[in-house]
């Protein structure tokens, strides 16, 4: 083991001693995590089987039905304290999520202060779960809508994102009244202990939570499936790949449970002919490049239009040249690695493929010399695309981007809409037409559009989520609390009469 392995995997544990994880908790188990900054061995985990599932739902059942008659402004104290936690651990746990899913610092510290951001969103919303009076055609009646806690919540997240996605589900399902069930990605576990460790100091603080309340259950596909198919989860959360969607969806439906599904996003942008190229160059290159093109909102495909093409296309080839790539940990670098072997095989495959179509690639070659052979560093890579066709109709889970030109407006809106995913989009434009168009019902048709900024990233305050093969799922800001309750609508009738709805008589 190198010096810069060892480093690296001390400093994990290091991170999770003080974080209060136990080394049972990450040593000695089957499930090994490793990081993809040097590809090496930091943890291996003990997992739970489908009956510690079981037992755990079961716990979170009870929970439940504690916890939904607490006061909301109380629930919102437990997730207020969780916020307080998070900042005081943000260096720590940022820099574990560096270590695990290899972004650089910033990044890693970043997704800690969304976690933060939620959590301050959900202790405010704790006083707003507002429903509505409703105008009834009946004299001497009232009626109105009321929300109340759902039930379990089964939380399946992604390494992309290993800890900001499980807060943005839990902090709002905790104060919705829900208890929570977390099933992270075998490839970043070491942060959900950590995240989880962090929760268990709010709880205590707190002082009076059910036990069950916030689980964590570290495991493969089967602890998922257990979740799935369980009736007594109400909510699947679950962000992932489409394929995965397509699994877990039906199941959910089939059993007349609720899903919230995050899925792929083949994102792209527009740069039409009145665009500022300097700002746009800036944004597409964070949008395309950023966390090595692993987010699901990474721009990965770029519509110019021919008149600006000449102007910009040189550019962004240059900048995909000579952005810097290396270890995010020791450097300043803005590309760290893929997080493993099987992201750098699709990401080649997927090369190859637009290569015999016809495309012409920039970059997308392995980088030496940065860690051993088992991390997989590569050179975003840019590909000039004849015509959207081949891999540019599907999402890889790498830093290309796939770039064409266009002349006419409509025809690009169809273009830009032709994928099965509908996550984020963006032009850049300084013509108003142009621009309300492309918000409007005939422009994008994703769940998040955007005018003079990237594809990549999101605020709290906004629902986070995209349509069609996207899952149509949203989490976060705006009104997405609505997912985790249920409604009833009431009617009391304070009069002294009976009057039936839509003048129905029924004497007897």
């Amino acid at each position: 083991m190198t010096a810069q392995t060892a480093s690296v995997a001390a400093e994990a544990a290091a991170i999770l001693g003080r974080l209060g994880v136990a080394p049972a908790l990450y040593t000695g188990g089957s499930l090994i995590s490793r990081s993809p900054v040097t590809g090496e061995e930091t943890g291996r985990l003990p997992v739970a089987t489908p009956n510690d599932a079981e037992a755990a739902i079961l716990r979170a059942e009870a929970a439940f039905k504690a916890w939904r008659l607490v006061p909301a402004p109380r629930r919102g104290e437990l997730v207020r304290l969780l916020g307080e936690e998070l900042r005081a651990t943000k260096a720590d746990l940022g820099r574990l999520v560096s270590i695990e899913a290899g972004k650089s610092v910033s990044e890693g510290l970043g997704e800690v202060q969304e976690m933060i951001d939620i959590c301050d969103f959900a202790v405010g919303l704790s006083r707003q779960l507002y429903g509505l009076t409703i105008a009834t055609e009946r004299p001497g009646h009232r009626m109105m809508e009321t929300w109340h806690p759902l039930g379990v919540v089964g939380v399946i997240t992604a390494f992309n994102f290993p800890v900001a996605v499980w807060a943005w589900n839990a902090a709002l399902a905790l104060i919705c009244g829900d208890a929570v069930i977390w099933k992270p990605s075998e490839k970043t576990p070491l942060t959900a202990l950590a995240t989880q460790a962090i929760l268990a100091r709010a709880v205590a603080r707190f002082g009076a939570a059910p036990e069950g309340l916030a689980q964590l259950l570290v495991g493969a596909g089967d602890i998922g499936a257990a979740l799935v198919d369980s009736p007594k989860v109400a909510l699947i959360s679950a962000t992932g790949s489409t394929r995965m969607g397509r699994i877990v969806g039906p199941k959910v439906a089939a059993r007349f449970g609720r899903s919230i599904l995050e899925l792929g996003g083949n994102n792209a942008g527009i740069v039409c002919p009145s665009a500022d190229l300097d700002m746009a160059l800036r944004a597409i290159a964070f949008g395309a490049m950023g966390t090595a093109g692993q987010r699901c909102t990474t721009m990965r495909r770029l519509f110019v239009h021919d008149s600006v093409a000449e102007a910009l296309v040189p550019r962004l080839k240059k900048a995909w040249e000579t952005v810097s790539i290396g270890n995010p940990l020791s450097s300043q670098a803005l590309v760290g690695p893929l997080v493993d072997k099987h992201a750098f095989d699709a990401m080649q495959a997927a090369l190859q493929a637009a290569q015999a179509l016809g495309g012409k690639v920039t970059g997308g070659e392995r980088v030496s010399g940065i860690a051993g052979d088992a991390a997989y560093y590569v050179r975003p890579a840019l590909v000039e695309m004849p015509a959207q066709v081949g891999p540019v109709l599907e999402e890889t889970f790498a830093p290309i981007l796939y770039v064409m030109t266009y002349r006419d407006f409509d025809a690009v809106i169809e273009a830009h809409n032709a994928v099965g995913a509908g996550l984020s989009s963006s032009i850049f434009t300084t013509d108003l037409r142009e621009m309300e168009v492309f918000l409007s019902a005939a422009g994008s048709d994703c769940g998040i559009s955007n005018v003079n900024i990237g594809t990549s990233g999101a605020e709290i305050g906004g629902a986070f989520g995209g349509e069609k093969e996207t899952g149509g799922g949203r989490e976060s800001g705006s009104d997405a609390w609505k997912g985790y309750m249920r409604r009833a609508t009431n009617t009391i009738n304070y009069s002294r009469e009976l009057p039936l709805a839509q003048g129905v008589v029924f004497d007897i």
